[in-house]
């Protein structure tokens, strides 16, 4: 009879050899995984892949993507590497002490001769809480957010908004207040383009954004 002492060394040794040949672990990045309604996350929560832009100025920090400018002279955006047509985008954002300027750009495009994008923003910040711009193109409020957003608000704590582009329709809400509801009226302007994030220039801000996800309708006609 084969005796305890003897079957114990057996098995280690028998785990190590399988233990051995066993492959190495993946080391390709773990898919984003679709949730119940459809919607895939746009940030892993540990990386900026995926994303392009300046390195110094957006950071991953506690599964924030964060803006954090001590004072820059021009506009600054980290940009999807994917392009999107009809979407809806739901994320989460905080401005540090509710200060500064900073927005989601959307079916946008960078100007390759400067650091700006170009396209609609769905605006957060003073005095443009909610608005939809059209930043570096016809730079100007394209719609105002109504003024029962302004109850809704948490200037200096975690917002949620959802931006929602189908044809030529932005529908733009902020912690469950519809801010904005545009019908683009000039059939030249853009209807697929990347996503981004903004650190507007100027004086020192910080903002944060996570739960960043994005449910695609179909491609836009």
């Amino acid at each position: 009879m084969t005796s305890c002492r003897t079957l114990f060394p057996m098995a280690v040794a028998l785990l190590l050899a399988v233990v051995a040949g066993r492959p190495a672990a993946s080391a390709e990045p773990v898919s984003r995984p679709v949730d119940t309604e459809g919607f895939t996350s746009l940030f892993d929560g540990r990386t900026l892949d995926g994303w392009e832009g300046d390195k110094t100025l957006w950071k991953v920090v506690d599964g924030m993507i964060v803006g954090d400018s001590a004072g820059i002279p021009k506009n600054q955006f980290l940009a999807t590497t994917r392009q999107f047509g009809d979407f809806e985008l739901r994320l989460e954002f905080r401005l540090k002490d509710g200060k500064g300027n900073t927005g989601v750009q959307f079916r946008s495009e960078r100007d390759p001769k400067s650091t700006e994008v170009s396209g609609y923003q769905a605006d957060i910040g003073e005095n443009y809480w909610g608005c939809l711009y059209d930043e570096h193109r016809r730079n100007k409020i394209l719609a105002q957010a109504v003024p029962e957003l302004k109850s809704a608000l948490k200037p200096s704590d975690w917002n949620s908004y959802v931006i929602r582009a189908e044809g030529p329709r932005i529908q733009l809400a902020m912690n469950g207040v519809t801010s904005v509801n545009y019908v683009e009226a000039d059939d030249k302007i853009a209807r697929r383009g990347m996503i981004a994030l903004q650190v507007h220039s100027g004086p020192p801000l910080k903002v944060e954004f996570r739960n960043i996800r994005i449910k695609v309708l179909g491609e836009t006609k």
